[in-house]
This record gives C-alpha cells, sequence and structure tokens, in this order.
C-alpha cells in the first residue's frame, strides 16, 4: 500500500482543516478499499470493530455532525451496524457522498457561527465540528491501519 503523507499546506483555518480531514478520509478510504465484503465484515478485536463497521460509523458521524447539527438540515441519519448485504464499493459510494456534502456544508459555514442545532445542550462552534471530525477521522483511521495491517499485513497511511 503506497504511503500518503500528512498535507503540507500554506492556507487558512478552514482549508488546513479540511486538507486533514480530506487526508484521513481516503485514509479510510483505501484501508477499507480492495476488501472482499465478507473479509472487511470480519471483526477484528474482542470489541466487535470492523473495517466496513469503521466506514458505516464514520458515514454516520459526517451526516450527523455537519448536515444535521451544523447546517440543520432534516436528514435521515443513517445507522452504523453492518448487515449481511453491505457491501464494500456501496458503503465506501455512502461514505464519499456523505464526506462531500460535510464538505459543501462547510464551505458555506463561518467557523466561529454556532451550529444550527445545539447536541446534549451544547452550544457549539462549526470549528469545534470540525476539529472533532478531525479528531473522530484520525482515531478511526488508526484503527483502520490496526485492523488492515492483522487482515492482510498491508500497511502505510
Amino acid at each position: 500500500m503506497q504511503d500518503h503523507r500528512t498535507p503540507f499546506l500554506s492556507a487558512g483555518e478552514k482549508e488546513t482543516l479540511r486538507a486533514f480531514l480530506d487526508y484521513l478520509r481516503e485514509a479510510i478510504v483505501r484501508k477499507v478499499s480492495g476488501l472482499d465484503a465478507d473479509v472487511a465484515r470480519q471483526p477484528q478485536v474482542p470489541s466487535g470493530t470492523s473495517l466496513l463497521g469503521l466506514a458505516k460509523h464514520l458515514t454516520k458521524a459526517e451526516v450527523f455532525w455537519f448536515p444535521y447539527i451544523t447546517a440543520g438540515h432534516e436528514v435521515a441519519v443513517p445507522g452504523d451496524a453492518v448487515e449481511d448485504g453491505d457491501e464494500v464499493d456501496g458503503v465506501l459510494e455512502r461514505y464519499r457522498a456523505a464526506c462531500t456534502e460535510s464538505n459543501r456544508v462547510i464551505a458555506e459555514a463561518d467557523p466561529e457561527q454556532r451550529t444550527a442545532r445545539s447536541y446534549d445542550s451544547r452550544d457549539l462552534t462549526v470549528r469545534w465540528v470540525h476539529v472533532h471530525m478531525v479528531e473522530e477521522t484520525a482515531r478511526h483511521a488508526g484503527h483502520a491501519d490496526i485492523l488492515r495491517e492483522q487482515l492482510d499485513g498491508r500497511t502505510g497511511r
């Protein structure tokens, strides 16, 4: 697996956060891509975490945090349970579509503005949501690194 490097850029806050988030999103896609659905569905740790499960969880997080919480859109937030019929290409297609919509929300928002919805009775800024999703995606990209290596020995970012 080719090793992709952290983005190096001189840009404003939004552009920098988006570049890092996009880099991490693509790391998730690379770790899940090329696997048979049955293999991608296999839990690799006692908690039941699988690569397909991570992709579905992050799809849910993208929809929840950006269109639903940040923009206040009335959208159906997808579930993240891995189903027998889930295929790698379909799950990744939905993940990429969610990321594209999230980037649209980010582009239209000011980092200082409050989200359209509060979360757990907390007022949040768009900046907080963006940083949270960098953190959330990075944590799971690290998990995906380990899971993929356990499956077939492939390493790299």
